[in-house]
């Protein structure tokens, strides 16, 4: 089974004991995270798509390190005006693998009514 969940502005296609690399989180390494925003469910049979979001799915993850991201060099010039600028820039991640995903589905046999 897969999900695509929505964080950081971005979204990421995610399975069961996948390590993925998203914007910045808060928490420390081992905290639990839960992401409420899933977009879509796939896998056996039929994939569920949401209107935005599919009710009542949800994907368990854990928090493995925050760190940073290599240095990138921003330069600027203007040509024939002596005006230079070189700026570096490393951007924060957290590292998080993700547990375990809950489609909201009620099991067989049961109902939701009185």
């Amino acid at each position: 089974m897969f999900a695509v969940i929505r964080t950081g502005g971005k979204q990421y296609r995610v399975a069961e004991g996948e390590t993925i690399r998203v914007e910045r989180l808060a928490g420390e390494a081992g905290d639990g995270l839960v992401f409420e925003d899933v977009l879509m469910l796939g896998g056996e049979g039929a994939a569920r798509v949401g209107a935005p979001l599919v009710e009542g799915a949800s994907v368990s993850a854990t928090l493995v390190e925050q760190a940073r991201g290599a240095k990138i060099i921003v330069f600027k010039k203007r040509r024939r005006q002596n005006s230079r600028r070189k700026n570096g820039h490393r951007q924060h991640y957290s590292l998080v693998r993700i547990d375990s995903i809950t489609d909201g589905a009620q099991p067989s046999g049961e109902s939701d009514g009185a």
